[in-house]
């Protein structure tokens, strides 16, 4: 059944209501022709923990989730794991300068950490290219600078950086209180957004100074900033919103989503109005006018 969600309503083809709703380390190669799963099959048994555009295949949704690495056919609606492995994929980002290329942390299935795990055939296959401070570290929150690739973030007790694209790190600043989310910026390598459950901040100097970069006093949920330069965030209370980097007011794209908040998000490189999210009700949206209107992709 088809659902479309507006900026002012739930609307469904049947029915009209709200939803309740150190040494590099090969972790494996496999083929992509794997058994194919219905979306709300693979969401109604793990859960998402990150989403990128596919610009290898354009008609594809990358899903890391805590059971691999999925790609969704947005044609047929059905999924199919890219690799193997079952790894608990956490930190997913995508390379912004080279097709095919992700980072990833987390935890493997034998249990244990990760480390920074990275990829260059889709996720296909993994090679382990560092252990991080303390590590082999666990970034549950991890974000690649698009304004210079080789400048990586990450969370493990504290924020650590990398300036070789992830093979060293250094610890550089703590946290800030009550961080859910960072995003690095797309005009300045040392500039990072942090959303927290106080609200959206943004250092300039590289995570050790913070100020306010939207006036809500609220938790949000993620921020995410595209190549282009445009931050996304989700505010409780206001909903979806963004903005440049080069100022400007605040847009509220669709301002609240029936009790639900979004967790990812993803917006596709070659048509940056085509956006997607994942919400903490174990749903999948994608919008195709930037964030203003939904459509449901996928539920629990």
């Amino acid at each position: 059944m088809t659902m479309i969600i507006t900026r002012r309503r739930v609307v469904t083809a049947s029915v009209i209501g709200i939803l309740g709703l150190g040494g590099v380390l090969a972790l494996g190669v496999d083929s992509l022709a794997r058994a194919e799963t219905p979306l709300a099959d693979l969401l109604a048994r793990t859960h998402v923990h990150g989403l990128a555009v596919d610009r290898q295949a354009p008609g594809h949704l990358l899903i890391a989730t805590h059971n691999g690495l999925h790609a969704l056919d947005l044609a047929s609606g059905v999924t199919a794991q890219v690799s193997g492995r079952g790894d608990d994929l956490m930190g997913f980002v995508t390379h912004p300068a080279l097709p095919g290329a992700f980072l990833a942390s987390g935890h493997p299935e034998r249990g244990g950490n990760l480390g920074v795990i990275a990829t260059s055939d889709g996720g296909k296959s993994w090679t382990r290219i560092a252990d991080g401070v303390d590590g082999p570290v666990d970034f549950h929150l991890m974000d690649i600078s698009k304004a210079d690739p080789e400048v990586v973030w990450g969370n493990h007790g504290g924020l650590q950086r990398s300036r070789d694209g992830g093979r060293s790190w250094k610890r550089v600043a703590r946290a800030p209180a009550g961080l859910i989310g960072i995003a690095a910026s797309a005009r300045d390598p040392e500039r990072l957004y942090a959303a927290t459950e106080t609200g959206l901040f943004v250092s300039e100097a590289g995570a050790k100074a913070w100020r306010r970069a939207h006036p809500a006093e609220a938790p949000v949920s993620f921020v995410e900033v595209t190549a282009e330069g445009m931050i996304h965030a989700f505010v409780l209370g206001e909903g979806l919103v963004r903005r440049s980097e080069d100022g400007g007011a605040w847009e509220v794209l669709h301002p609240g989503f029936d009790g639900r908040y979004l967790l990812h998000f993803a917006t596709d490189p070659q048509a940056p109005e085509r956006v997607f999210a994942a919400t903490q009700m174990g749903e999948l949206l994608a919008s195709e006018d930037g964030g203003r209107d939904w459509r449901l992709l996928g539920r629990k």
